[in-house]
């Protein structure tokens, strides 16, 4: 009899594009491929997209999705893994928590963000920082995407399994169209949401201090979706710097378009402050864009030697990087062959083999 696995996904909100909006449809899709005789039950909000269409794959929509906070947080705390072991499910996968009430299942509990770190932050933290700890005593299985995301999960009866985030190498690749419609052919890039973290004032301070010339030659290129009026906080800066005509925001791009913009860029600009993978970085770099990126643990795990580190908090040094990229074609042509080295070790086909192998064995499970 064919084992079966369950996801919940309701942690993602439908009007609301993040990474995991693809990661969830192309982990199963990859487990799939790589453990036929393992099914899976998926929950999903009934607004959420589902990207694909397999026997082995049942959709289940009969709970809300994180567009509706509360009734997501009473379905996955107290109803998703009745509902999930009814339907013949060994173990429960989640995001960031472990139920309330598990039904008996033992669960597996990815770990993507630290934002439970942080201090103050109201109910919402309190909440994240209640149930990762809670997670990391209870779980079966915790799943954290670096080396350097599982160091800081700290000490915990749970263990951890170290598995970095895949990257879709059919997409995300150097051969393919270069650039985006408007679009100069030549151009500095930064993506992602406006998340606070992400930090796009200081990308476009360091930016601001390049010499018009340059700006001229490469403008800021800004692609990601709105959050909390994120964006409208960085078109401000941008005209406050003076380099309004020089910065381009696109909104949200489709995951389709996006490879085109990384080929196109002469370098991804990532200022975080923080990431537990940095999945922009790894497609850039499939994509045989150059990367200048913050100078943290986790991107250096994750770049290897194929990126150019710099300190966004120091304006003059982070321009200095950005002035290095225009200019430096063999230190482009080194990044840019680097990177793809470093890419292909991350792929979904990977992820699915570690991660599900890992819960098999783990939860002695056949398939």
């Amino acid at each position: 009899m064919p084992a079966t696995l369950a996801l919940s996904t309701l942690c993602e909100n439908p009007h609301r594009r993040t990474g995991l909006s693809t990661f969830f449809s192309e982990f199963v899709a990859h487990a799939r491929r790589q453990f036929p005789t393992v099914n899976w039950i998926v929950f999903a909000g009934p607004r959420q997209p589902w990207a694909m269409s397999d026997p082995g794959v049942a959709i289940v929509r009969d709970f809300s999705a994180n567009d509706r906070r509360g009734a997501r947080l009473y379905a996955d705390h107290f109803l998703v893994a009745a509902a999930a072991r009814q339907r013949g499910a060994a173990a429960l996968l989640t995001v960031g928590f472990v139920p309330l009430r598990t039904a008996g299942l033992p669960i597996v509990m990815h770990v993507f963000s630290l934002h439970h770190r942080r201090t103050g932050g109201g109910w919402g933290a309190f909440y994240r920082r209640a149930m990762v700890a809670r997670g990391l005593r209870r779980a079966a299985l915790v799943i954290a995407n670096s080396q350097w995301t599982a160091a800081q999960l700290g000490a915990g009866r749970a263990p951890v399994l170290v598995s970095h985030e895949g990257v879709q190498h059919e997409k995300f690749s150097p051969v393919g169209a270069h650039g985006g419609a408007g679009l100069p052919p030549e151009f500095l890039l930064w993506t992602g949401n406006f998340y606070a973290y992400k930090r796009a004032e200081l990308a476009l301070a360091a930016y601001a201090w390049l010499a018009p010339e340059r700006r001229a030659r490469f403008p800021l290129v800004l692609a990601g979706g709105d959050w909390s009026g994120g964006r409208a906080r960085a078109e401000a800066v941008a005209q406050a710097l003076g380099v309004g005509s020089d910065v381009r925001f696109l909104g949200w791009v489709d995951d389709a378009a996006l490879p085109a913009l990384y080929r196109g860029a002469r370098a991804l600009v990532l200022a975080t402050s923080e990431e537990t993978f940095g999945r922009s970085v790894a497609e850039a770099m499939a994509c045989g864009c150059p990367c200048v990126v913050q100078d943290l643990p986790v991107l250096r795990e994750v770049t290897d030697s194929a990126a150019l580190w710099c300190d966004f908090t120091d304006r003059a040094t982070a321009a200095a990087a950005l002035e290095k990229i225009c200019t430096d074609d063999a230190l482009a042509t080194r990044l840019r062959t680097a990177g793809l080295r470093r890419a292909a070790d991350f792929s979904f086909e990977k992820l699915a083999r570690e991660r599900v192998a890992a819960i098999l064995e783990r939860l002695s499970i056949s398939a």
